[in-house]
């Protein structure tokens, strides 16, 4: 019998943790795999055991707005200090035991309102990180190590008409381009790099920069970026950035749209609160737009559909279900963007308040601001909420009153969910248990 050698045996563990990971679900960046909000394991909890899940484990970290992205064993997070100087900081730690694998800390100072840290999640792809801090720091880590590849001062080389803000897009992906909203100037709303090397390739659009993220989809056949600028929503060559079409949706107060675009049967919806939501529709054949509906209150305090602030609604059926400024959880009917009702159980009703939506097989995952997770459905008829549990503490840095907010969205990734406040970064499991 021949004897089995160290180099085989570590080879095979190699592969062993390959295919996990192979069979598992990331979340590699902004709402999961494809920006859609969809987690896609099976064999999870249907409903929480105590009004408090336990937490696999938690770390230390700073303030921010960003999310915390999950690849290949790790989970990445950006956050900011102030003492003893104002820094911005990467960090990447183990995913099963919090460990801290790497992390880089660089210098920036902050000249944007409600200034407690980095808003947009890291995007990780193919063995990068791409890491775009409020200010326009964009780095490109080594995933596994932190070595830098490149970086870039955005703010300094594209002159940005600075969102009051701050920069808040999660940078996307297309083959061998990394491509960021930013508002630079001139032409550079919308700028795409060599991944690998940092070079630009191409720079589109004079808008101002919005606070929400781009997406790519599928029309009349072709690969297309939508960006949600301050002025239009705008349809682009990923790989060229020429712009297919523009649909104008100019701010009536200042650019305020945070909310990423949703798709469904060749039709994109958006929504922000002083502008309201607007259903487009998506030619077949051709590269273009025509509105389909808009639907715009009196007055702030008289919205008629949903106009949200920062939560993404979601598409389910023939009905948009999304969180009004004021707190209400609204469910709307896609085809005339009428009402069906409202709701007060998920989310307090307060200004911005503000929950983060994901879909898993026939359930609703809700995590709303007081940091609790929700196991709900969704339907016509209303809100059915089957579980709930606080997962994290709210704290004051993202928003000083009502005692504080949990605004930064989680991530759902190897049965687990990961979610941040501006003092700790939680890891809990919600694997179903063999009984």
């Amino acid at each position: 019998m021949k004897q089995i050698t160290p180099i085989f045996i570590i080879f095979i563990a190699v592969i062993s943790i390959q295919i996990q990971f192979a069979l598992a679900d990331d979340w590699s960046q902004w709402r999961g795999e494809n920006r859609d909000g969809i987690w896609k394991e099976t064999g999870i909890i249907e409903e929480f055991d105590s009004p408090e899940i336990p937490h696999r484990w938690s770390v230390p970290v700073g303030s921010g707005y960003s999310g915390p992205s999950v690849a290949d064993g790790r989970v990445y997070i950006t956050d900011r200090l102030t003492k003893p100087k104002q820094v911005e900081r990467v960090h990447c730690f183990d995913w099963k035991t919090g460990d801290e694998i790497w992390s880089y800390t660089y210098d920036c100072i902050y000249k944007i309102e409600y200034p407690v840290g980095p808003r947009a999640n890291v995007t990780i792809h193919d063995g990068l990180v791409y890491a775009l801090g409020a200010m326009g720091h964009l780095h490109c880590f080594d995933a596994v190590t932190g070595e830098i590849k490149w970086k870039k001062d955005l703010n300094t080389e594209y002159n940005i008409n600075m969102p009051i803000w701050g920069i808040a897009c999660a940078p996307i992906i297309d083959e061998d381009l990394v491509i960021v909203q930013i508002g630079g100037k001139p032409e550079a709303c919308v700028v795409a790099f060599d991944r690998k090397t940092g070079e630009e390739k191409w720079k589109a659009l004079s808008d101002n920069a919005s606070y929400s993220a781009p997406i790519m989809i599928t029309q009349a056949g072709k690969r297309v970026l939508i960006c949600w600028t301050g002025h239009n929503v705008a349809a682009l060559d990923p790989q060229t950035g020429e712009v297919h079409w523009k649909y104008p949706i100019p701010p009536t107060r200042w650019e305020i749209g945070i909310a990423t675009p949703i798709v469904k049967n060749n039709k994109l919806f958006v929504t922000n609160f002083y502008e309201g939501a607007y259903l487009l529709e998506l030619a077949t054949e051709e590269l273009d737009v025509q509105l389909k509906w808009h639907k715009q209150g009196k007055d702030e305090r008289n919205t008629k559909a949903i106009q949200t602030t920062m939560s993404t609604p979601i598409w389910l059926g023939d009905y948009i279900y999304g969180v009004d400024s004021y707190g209400e959880v609204r469910c709307i009917d896609a085809r005339n963007g009428e009402r069906i009702w409202e709701d007060l159980t998920a989310v307090p009703k307060a200004r911005w308040s503000t929950i983060h939506f994901v879909k898993n097989a026939d359930k609703v995952w809700m995590f709303n601001e007081k940091g609790e997770l929700l196991i709900t459905e969704l339907a016509p008829d209303g809100l059915n909420i089957i579980s709930r549990a606080k997962l994290i503490e709210p704290t004051r840095g993202q928003l000083n009153r009502r005692g504080g907010v949990t605004w930064s969205h989680p991530a759902f990734a190897y049965k687990h969910v990961f979610a941040r406040n501006d003092n700790e970064l939680v890891c809990a499991n919600l694997e179903k248990s063999e009984k």
